[in-house]
Parts: structure tokens; C-alpha cells; sequence
């Protein structure tokens, strides 16, 4: 069975209304474009720092939850919401919302691994002065079978990957937001690698860079085959990207290589 995607690396500013309607129109471009299920970037109605995750959340049943229902109904698309700042009570996560063709909630997955780091002569940041964690891995389904999603730090612990691709995940969403220190390294070595591991398509879709924000993202939104091959990128730059997913070559290429089936987690 094939399906398109598309991701799009949007340049988030910070004004969670101008972000708001260019998301929407990103959307109506793609889903115009002919694809089927279509993913915002991580943390897209504001900019990535500390000082606006806050100012711009919102509860669930919110403004912006009620606006990504809308888009995916109106455009008849399945919508990976990238994610926002949510609040529950007193408590912030770093949430993605599903939506289905007719705008129904699927999915929720708060991000299960915060992003606290500080690289020698690098970045530090301590997403969990801000987010409480998940408690959970995410799929969700579709006619196309199941589906994936995790956010961006998330992806840097394999056994995570693993467990989605365990639950039957085909294909692994990935909203993120890496940076110019970790980005050149381990972006596109951590995406094949953990599509080429799990044996699943893996798209991860960054903002834009701004060089000039508080947060520079690397960008380079992708989307890797089940062999390892990356079959779609973005430069730096606000655009759109796209590719079929064919779940028949997934089947084949867990036929050929059948890494999944010669597990022994008895020893491991």
C-alpha cells in the first residue's frame, strides 16, 4: 500500500498568530500537493526557548488543539500536530496532538525524554526547568495501518524506537527541533539509523533556521527508507517536502533482513 507524507519546515517568529496562519496554509499547500498525512515541526506556535513556552500554552480543547482539528478536517487529511506547549494544571508538557481526516483526536504523546544537555563548547539547555515528561509510547491508526510518533529528544534513546516499531509502527513521526551543535553531527545519523535499526520509514520535521533567534534549529527536515536512505531533505530554509510510503517494501525488507523476528531479548 502507498501513501504520501509531507513535512513542513516551517519559520516560526515569535507571534503564536502569524505562526498560526502560516501553519494553516502550509497544510492547505500539501494536502493540495496530494499528501495523506501531514506534520508540523516541534514546538511551532512559538519560538524554542524557555522564555515562551509559558506565555504560550494552552489546555487541551484550546485554541490551537481546535484549530489543527479543524485544518485536518477541512483539508481531509490526517494531521501530526508537531507540538505545543500544553498545560495540565500547574503542569507543562511538550505535546503532539493526532487529528484524523474528519478532525477526530487520535493521538497524544507528551515527550518522553526532555532535553537536558550541556556540550563542551556547545549548547546547554534544560528543557525540564520547563516540561514534565511523558510517561509513554505513542501510535496511533490509520487505513494505512499504524503509525508512530515521538518528539525530537525522544529519538536518541533506540530501545524508544524499538518499542513503537514493536507496536507496529511502519512509519515513525518525529517532530524536532535539533541545533547547530547536535544538528551537522547526529541529525541524519540518528534518522537512518534508527529507521535502518526498526526497519520503518522515519520522518523528522525541524523548524526553519533563524539565525537570528534565541534557538537556532538546523533544519534539514527528512524523511529515511526502511534500508537507511534518506528519499527526502530540506535545505535551512520554510518549504514543504514530500514522499510515498510504501508499506509493501517494508514488509519486503523485513522479509529480506528479518532483524525483528531474530531478536533474542531473552539475552538482552
Amino acid at each position: 500500500m502507498k501513501y504520501k507524507i509531507a513535512l513542513c519546515q516551517m519559520a516560526c517568529v515569535d507571534s503564536k498568530e502569524e505562526n498560526t496562519r502560516v501553519a494553516s496554509a502550509m497544510i492547505k499547500k500539501a494536502a493540495e500537493n496530494g499528501a495523506d498525512i501531514i506534520s508540523l515541526p516541534e514546538m511551532w506556535p512559538c519560538l524554542y526557548d524557555a522564555a515562551y513556552f509559558r506565555a504560550n500554552a494552552e489546555p487541551e480543547g484550546g485554541p490551537l488543539t481546535e484549530k489543527m482539528s479543524e485544518w485536518a478536517k477541512e483539508n481531509g487529511v490526517y494531521l501530526v500536530g508537531g507540538s505545543i506547549p500544553l498545560l495540565r494544571g500547574n503542569e507543562m508538557y511538550n505535546t503532539c496532538f493526532v487529528f484524523g481526516r474528519d478532525g477526530e483526536k487520535l493521538a497524544v504523546h507528551d515527550k518522553v525524554h526532555l532535553f537536558d544537555i550541556d556540550v563542551e563548547n556547545g549548547i546547554s539547555f534544560k528543557e525540564s526547568d520547563s516540561f514534565t515528561p511523558g510517561d509513554h509510547a505513542t501510535v496511533f491508526e490509520t487505513e494505512f495501518g499504524t503509525i508512530g510518533v515521538e518528539i525530537c529528544f525522544d529519538v536518541r534513546f533506540p530501545e524508544f524506537a524499538r518499542k513503537t516499531s514493536l507496536d507496529g509502527a511502519k512509519l515513525i513521526f518525529l517532530p524536532a527541533a535539533f541545533n547547530m551543535t547536535t544538528g551537522p553531527a547526529h541529525w541524519e545519523l540518528t534518522m537512518r539509523a534508527r529507521a535502518l535499526d526498526d526497519q520503518v520509514y522515519f520522518a523528522a520535521c525541524s523548524p526553519a533556521r533563524d539565525e537570528a533567534g534565541p534557538y537556532v534549529a538546523y533544519g534539514h527536515s527528512m524523511i529515511v527508507s526502511p534500508w537507511g536512505d534518506v528519499v527526502a531533505e530540506a535545505d535551512e530554509k520554510e518549504q514543504i517536502i514530500y514522499s510515498d510510503i510504501d508499506t509493501d517494501y517494508v514488509d519486503s525488507i523485513r522479509r529480506q533482513l528479518p532483524l525483528i523476528a531474530q531478536r533474542r531479548p531473552e539475552l538482552y
